[in-house]
């Protein structure tokens, strides 16, 4: 029987050693100790029931567990996600929990179904066109984002305004009615937060938290100071159903789904591919958008939110010692059995600790290293991700993320259209040539132009290539008997890259000048020979050098 059933269990699971399961077991403990806390606060800033959270834990780690690849990552509520669901549902339903909770469920289904379709059609590279920096600004943007829904619960204020700025100045405006008692039990929450990641790194310093304060409420009488708590939570395990909901509410979660995917997807990948590194092994990308799918899909059926494989659980869970992604099984049985027989016990937590926990948890959003080195290293990339930041800002996380995809597209667009165009001289003393901006030491061949183009000769920068080329012919003047374009650097070019060096050809010819080409690579050498390119500029061999021409030249100058 186990023998007719291996085949279909995970490749993780074929392998299992029976040593790895006392260091699962006790990463699992650990990550439902620090899970249980948090998935109550993010399900908070999401908007939903405290529950919610917890069954996306539950249910995420199940279907993640059987098609995933990484060994670490722990599935779970984002904080980012959470508050991209929060501000974009309470449009759909204001006033009305249930229909909110419907409308996250969908959208967790509505997510899994893009996952499936992404790993159907191998889309999991598209990811790698949202760059790192623009990612830098928008999880610094997204964090003060989320930091402003969470200010007010610590300051036992009202939520106000719809945006972060209308959130920062109704947050002021109302700074005179706080409750000195609902701060104090947030900062001094805060305080342990903090001081526990120090002193002790990886452990469910969240759990410790909520049973504190939880002891506190109980053994004073602060629930009459006005301290707000998450209440009751329904006993037991969800029933798995699909919600009920219309044609057109599908259509307008889709924008929604699509940004909890990428939200999902990049997060996921990047801490997937940190701890497979750490622990020498590899992933497979676009298994994980299967994987994430599936996580989504038990998520959505369980009235969950959209899930992720977030850094912070994944990081709780690697240091914990998790060998495979048993781990999350048996955290997500330690779940299944406090939403059964304990949930009586978080009814007085404090949602001031919640806000101290999702504010602690954030903190690592904002790489203030990472944009001090962007504004050492490259001022442009600085201002592409404060551009990404203020981005979020103004429009929100759900515009923000959608925002930032088309920007990093954009971005990468413009650096292909504008490539370098390097001309080169000789290194003195050798047959090596180099760019003459960087090197001005290096010699100039009298009468000839060499030029390199640093990218692929394609439709979008033939233009700005050929442009270049031409200022630098008119700044030298009618000296220049020869021009040489190196194609080191452009491994592929289209027809239009091919067009563009037959017009050079043409007009430089109409002036009494030779075009040569060397270093093409062989795919552009096939192009250009059934371009005709060959029998107009001579030959193209690969054999042939920078320094085999400027010394034909040289000798057809002397012998004339």
């Amino acid at each position: 029987m186990i023998i007719w059933i291996k085949p279909y269990l995970p490749d993780w699971l074929q392998g299992y050693r029976c040593a790895w399961l006392a260091s699962d077991l006790l990463a699992g403990l650990t990550l439902a100790a620090y899970a249980i806390p948090v998935a109550i606060a993010y399900s908070s800033m999401a908007g939903l029931p405290a529950q919610s959270g917890l069954y996306g834990y539950l249910f995420g780690g199940l279907g993640y567990a059987f098609f995933g690849t990484s060994r670490q990552l722990a599935i779970g509520p984002t904080a980012a996600i959470s508050l991209a669901v929060g501000t974009s549902l309470a449009k759909f339903a204001p006033h009305d929990p249930e229909r909110i909770a419907t409308l996250a469920a969908l959208t967790a289904l509505v997510t899994a179904v893009m996952g499936g379709l992404g790993w159907l059609l191998r889309l999991s590279q598209l990811v790698n066109f949202v760059s790192e920096t623009v990612l830098l600004g928008f999880k610094a943007g997204a964090a003060l984002s989320i930091a402003v829904t969470q200010l007010p619960k610590l300051f036992g204020l009202p939520a106000g305004g719809h945006d972060f700025f209308s959130r920062v100045y109704s947050l002021c405006e109302h700074l005179g009615d706080t409750n000195p008692y609902v701060l104090a039990f947030g900062l001094v929450a805060v305080l342990l937060l903090m001081a526990g990641e120090k002193c002790l790194p990886g452990r469910p310093l969240a759990l410790l938290v909520v049973i504190a304060s939880l002891l506190v409420m109980s053994l004073s009488s602060l629930d009459v100071r006005g301290i707000k708590v998450v209440g009751l939570l329904p006993q037991g395990l969800p029933a798995l159903a699909l919600p009920e909901v219309t044609r057109e509410e599908i259509s307008e979660i889709v924008p929604l789904a699509l940004a909890c995917l990428l939200l999902s997807y990049v997060e996921s990948i990047s801490a997937a591919r940190t701890f497979a590194a750490n622990h020498q092994y590899r992933i497979d990308p676009r298994r994980e958008l299967l994987a994430l799918g599936a996580a989504n899909l038990l998520g959505g059926l369980a009235q969950a939110y959209p899930l992720a494989g977030g850094l912070s659980q994944s990081a709780v869970n690697d240091k914990a010692g998790a060998k495979t992604p048993m781990a999350i099984l048996w955290a997500s049985g330690m779940i299944g059995l406090v939403l059964l027989f304990m949930t009586a016990l978080f009814q007085s937590l404090p949602e001031a600790v919640l806000a101290a926990i999702v504010l602690v948890a954030i903190k690592g959003l904002i790489d203030i290293r990472g944009l001090a080195h962007a504004w050492r290293v490259s001022r442009f990339d600085f201002n592409v991700a404060m551009g990404a930041l203020i981005g979020v800002l103004f429009l929100g996380i759900l515009k923000g993320v959608l925002l930032a995809s088309i920007f990093s597209i954009l971005l990468l667009l413009r650096r292909g259209s504008y490539p370098h165009v390097a001309f080169l001289g000789r290194i003195p003393g050798s047959d090596q040539f180099s760019d003459l901006a960087r090197h001005p030491h290096n010699e100039t061949i009298p009468g000839v132009v060499i030029f390199r183009a640093e990218a692929p000769l394609l439709y979008f920068n033939v233009e700005h290539i050929q442009e270049k080329v031409l200022e630098r012919l008119a700044q030298e003047g009618e000296s220049v008997k020869l021009v040489i374009a190196d194609l080191s650097s452009s491994p592929n070019l289209d027809l239009a890259g091919a067009h563009m060096l037959a017009t050079l050809q043409t007009q430089l010819a109409s002036e009494d000048r030779l075009l040569r080409l060397v270093n093409a690579h062989a795919n552009a050498r096939d192009l250009l020979r059934a371009e005709g390119l060959e029998a107009k500029i001579g030959s193209i061999r690969r054999e042939a050098t920078l320094a085999d021409l400027i010394e034909g030249f040289e000798e057809g100058n002397a012998a004339s």
